[in-house]
């Protein structure tokens, strides 16, 4: 790596393995896979630097396969928040006054723990307890949360190098100081790297935190907290809890030293954080900063001019790939009449062909839902596809839970472009799609901008110029991130900052010194060098 701001150095991504069959890393990642499957884990809270247990348990399965046992992780009480905040107020005295080189060093630390010797071990746990492909695991919980790792530390040292002019008469400067008090994470279950970068990029910045990780997602958060006492992040700076997440906001939300949310989640309980913050606002001693990536309901636009063989690559890939359990997966799709019917038979013939079931068979390209509710909900979207005169289901359809919790990728056609499930978020593996006539597209592009809530991700697939060029600008509001020739998934840290607005969130991009900047609170120091010994002024005469 090269040399970046005051010889920090310059991130760059890390590459993302193969895991062809035949290779290394294949061995190594499904060693690790059956060690911890075959295993029980034990998850303690971590307080103060401390394994924190309750003796009340609750355990935790692969979705895949819900009736094996991998562990269990203990659940805190109020007197266990508590604790997490005052150590959490205690650690802040040394840890936000500690050189900044010092906190970039820790987390330069953990990017190369995750890239190296726990690699196979954060990607087995993230296989097993979220239902990742090797391929998804990969690019999720080694790739990106290295990436987010090495990039904040270069976003950080750009922030500090970011300087007001100064003059002969006084030297002006910037002190990046941390929010004053404590910082709450709320994390999701479907990126291991949203889990981790969220805490970390906090106290990158000076601050610290009380993290709670989705109930879903303890058994990769528990890999990322052994990384980072590892990579020597101090006792109390991020302490992790688990449970009631009720009891544990209204904890964290009543003390009078909250500074700051970061959140990942759902839009309805992020808008009730943000109301539960405004009526304790008078109990604050600061503003607390409010960060919040929530929602989607993604979608793909297709010209008349496209390729319908991307078209159906992007559907596919876009919807499909983990389950679309992404926040980005493409869940609503508008495809012109002239390309439809060879659109779907591509789509057709690639949804027949894929596999399902456990990620330790690696030819399968899609594996189980997260957990029952979320499975529950999808049958019902399905069955009411089925029974609906403005619907019918192309292809797939068919779901089991009696092993894991496994949809079928489903493709659904309207006749009707507000139907149901063109509106509401599904979080899974089922797309709905539109057929619009060709020659009324600028109509259908108002259409796509106004039939959501939401605006996180969307891409435009056409070979005509001047169609993009109509598409980005109508569509200018309908997502954060917007792709053109391509799939709404797959932002890259360094790249494509992530995140949307409208109900979709704050839209602070998560891997971008946007983010960064949330969590600090600047100083500015002016220092004269020469001081006025009269207050006279010329025009005074």
């Amino acid at each position: 790596m090269g040399k970046g701001f005051f010889n920090v150095p310059v991130a760059i991504n890390e590459p993302v393995r193969s895991y062809a069959p035949g290779s290394p890393e294949r061995e190594d990642v499904l060693k690790a896979y059956k060690s911890l499957f075959n295993s029980t884990t034990d998850v303690p809270m971590y307080i103060n630097g401390k394994d924190v247990t309750t003796g009340n348990t609750k355990p935790m399965s692969p979705p895949h396969d819900h009736k094996h046992i991998v562990g269990q992780y203990h659940l805190a009480e109020q007197k266990h928040v508590e604790e997490a905040i005052a150590t959490a107020l205690e650690a802040r005295k040394t840890w936000s006054k500690m050189d900044w080189e010092q906190r970039a060093g820790i987390f330069l630390k953990a990017a190369e723990l995750v890239a190296g010797p726990y690699r196979d071990k954060i990607n087995a746990a993230t296989m097993i307890g979220q239902s990742k492909t090797i391929h998804q695991a990969e690019i999720d919980s080694a790739c990106e949360l290295v990436d987010f790792l090495r990039f904040n530390v270069q976003y950080m040292t750009d922030i500090y190098h970011d300087q007001p002019e100064s003059t002969s008469d006084a030297w002006n400067r910037l002190e990046y100081r941390p929010l004053e008090g404590f910082t709450y994470a709320v994390t999701p279950f479907n990126f291991t790297a949203i889990a981790g970068n969220l805490p970390a990029c906090m106290a990158l910045m000076g601050n610290v935190v009380v993290w709670k990780p989705s109930d879903s997602q303890i058994y990769s958060a528990k890999v990322i907290m052994d990384i980072f006492k590892e990579a020597g992040v101090p006792d109390g700076v991020i302490n992790v809890v688990f449970g009631d997440p009720v009891m544990i906001t209204n904890t964290i939300l009543a003390s009078p030293d909250f500074s700051g949310l970061h959140f990942t989640g759902s839009t309805h309980v992020f808008k009730e954080l943000w109301k539960q913050i405004g009526n304790n606002i008078h109990n604050y001693k600061t503003y607390p900063r409010i960060v919040g990536e929530t929602g989607g309901k993604d979608f793909i636009i297709a010209h008349k001019s496209a390729n319908a063989k991307q078209v159906a690559t992007a559907i596919s890939r876009g919807a499909f790939e983990f389950q679309g359990q992404k926040c980005s997966a493409a869940s609503r799709a508008y495809v012109p009449s002239n390309l439809w019917e060879e659109v779907k038979n591509y789509v057709i013939e690639d949804v027949k062909s894929f596999k399902m079931g456990s990620p330790e068979d690696m030819s399968n390209f899609v594996t189980a839902v997260i957990h029952e509710g979320s499975f529950d909900k999808l049958a019902k979207y399905i069955d009411g596809a089925k029974n609906d005169a403005d619907a019918e289901i192309i292809v797939g359809g068919n779901y089991d839970k009696s092993k894991g919790y496994f949809i079928e990728p489903t493709v659904i056609l309207t006749s009707n472009p507000k139907y149901t499930t063109m509106c509401t978020e599904l979080f899974g593996p089922v797309i709905t799609i539109y057929v619009y006539d060709g020659d009324q597209y600028s109509e259908t592009l108002k259409l796509v901008d106004e039939t959501s809530e939401y605006a996180l991700t969307g891409a435009i697939l056409s070979a005509d110029r001047y169609a993009i060029q109509e598409a980005t600008d109508v569509l200018q509001n309908a997502a954060g991130n917007f792709y053109i020739n391509d799939k709404p998934t797959g932002a890259v840290v360094g790249q494509q900052p992530f995140g949307g607005a409208r109900a979709s969130g704050t839209n602070d991009k998560a891997g971008s010194a946007l983010n960064l900047l949330r969590w600090v609170s600047p100083r500015m120091i002016k220092e004269t060098f020469v001081t006025p010994t009269d207050y006279r002024y010329p025009f005074l005469g």
